[in-house]
């Protein structure tokens, strides 16, 4: 039986952890201006508009959602470490920290139905028996689940049965149960479809495209990222991460054209669609890892670690700014709000955007120059820890 042992370091601050986190939540709020969160209603787009939504999403479309993953797990790790150098076992207070976090999800589904706080919750209680497993145990894990085994089983069935019809969880009918109270509906609508539609979709929806096993595959990355310290910039981890960009540069460029071109070349429908989840997982990977690789070495070997030091404090309030893109975009782009979803364009949304992103910028500058965390950050902490003798 493998016994836990916590390291023999101190786990401080990560800077480099959140500068991705600013980085990912910025590059998450890009995309879902421009997707009017989740309102796929525009008006007539123009060439701009078009090269703006195949670049940006090119670019950052599930990338950001990796990075955050993986920080999941790498605060995870920490939080478990910390309290176990006390003697503390925090898995129980994990477990009620994810409860939370769940209701944190619920409200913002009140706002916008593409929640992921709620699927991160409940990955969270799944990758918990883990936490205590040895590295060996948590590397096999992680491995299987990024080879996308729901996929792969549908691929292979797919190949045998030709007549096997691809995973359907019906997220497609949810989506559209919701779109007449964003396109006409009170933000009491919003409210009800979002909880009552929006929460199984986002399941649905991450279990169908792959994103579900990805998001568990990312955690137990975060969680060996954060024992083996990779985010200090210590000792050899300089070399791994270039070493990283490199081969994930190299598996990007072989990976993307097999997504365009290969599925292509399958007969079977069920199959196609399994091989088209599959392989875009795997390239989005790719790509994430050469921008967390990048990001890192510039931060930590490159006079742009002064540039990249302004990020910080938007990443350290990665909730609070989270949930209050969902609360600002459904009043921008919403019928219940100022309904721009119907005048604002790929580019016009990512202006809007970019100006969102600068005025919760100055906010968390200023209110981490009087508090140690952000306000939904403090109300997470002081809930997670209630009740206990510190």
């Amino acid at each position: 039986m493998y016994s836990y042992r916590p390291s023999a370091l101190p786990n401080t601050r990560v800077d480099a952890a959140d500068l991705l986190r600013g980085v990912a939540v910025a590059g998450i709020i890009l995309i879902h201006f421009i997707e009017h969160l989740n309102f796929y209603s525009f008006p007539p787009l123009t060439q701009a508009d078009k090269v703006t939504w195949d670049v940006v999403f090119f670019l950052l479309s599930n990338k950001m959602y990796a990075i955050f993953a993986m920080l999941f797990g790498l605060t995870f790790f920490i939080q478990h470490d910390n309290q176990a150098k006390r003697g503390y076992d925090f898995r129980p207070r994990f477990a009620w920290r994810m409860v939370l976090l769940f209701m944190f999800g619920l409200l913002d589904l009140v706002f916008y139905n593409g929640d992921i706080l709620t699927v991160y919750a409940v990955g969270g209680l799944l990758v918990l028996p883990f936490v205590r497993a040895s590295d060996k145990v948590v590397a096999v894990v992680a491995a299987v689940l990024a080879l996308q085994p729901i996929e792969l089983v549908y691929f292979i069935g797919g190949m045998a049965d030709p007549q096997l019809q691809p995973l359907n969880l019906g997220s497609a009918g949810m989506f559209e149960a919701i779109l007449p109270a964003q396109a006409d509906g009170s933000l009491l609508d919003v409210a009800k479809a979002g909880l009552l539609y929006g929460l199984p979709v986002n399941f649905a929806w991450a279990i169908e495209h792959g994103r579900f096993t990805q998001t568990l595959f990312l955690f137990l990355l975060g969680m060996l990222v954060g024992r083996r310290r990779l985010l200090y910039c210590e000792a050899g981890n300089v070399r791994l991460w270039r070493q990283t960009m490199v081969w994930s540069a190299v598996a990007f460029a072989v990976l993307c054209p097999l997504w365009m071109y290969l599925p292509g070349q399958v007969a079977s429908d069920c199959a196609r669609a399994s091989l088209t989840v599959m392989l875009d997982m795997w390239k989005n990977l790719a790509m994430m890892l050469f921008y967390v690789s990048a990001l890192t070495l510039l931060y930590y070997r490159t006079k742009a670690r002064r540039a990249l030091s302004f990020v910080l404090p938007y990443g350290k309030m990665s909730l609070t700014n989270y949930i209050t893109q969902s609360a600002v975009g459904a009043f921008i782009f919403y019928n219940w709000g100022l309904g721009l979803y119907s005048v604002s364009g790929h580019v016009m949304s990512l202006c809007i955007a970019v100006v969102f992103i600068a005025l919760q910028y100055s906010f968390c500058r200023l209110w981490l120059s009087r508090h140690k965390r952000g306000p939904l950050e403090q109300l997470w902490h002081n809930a997670t820890w209630a009740g206990a003798r510190r």
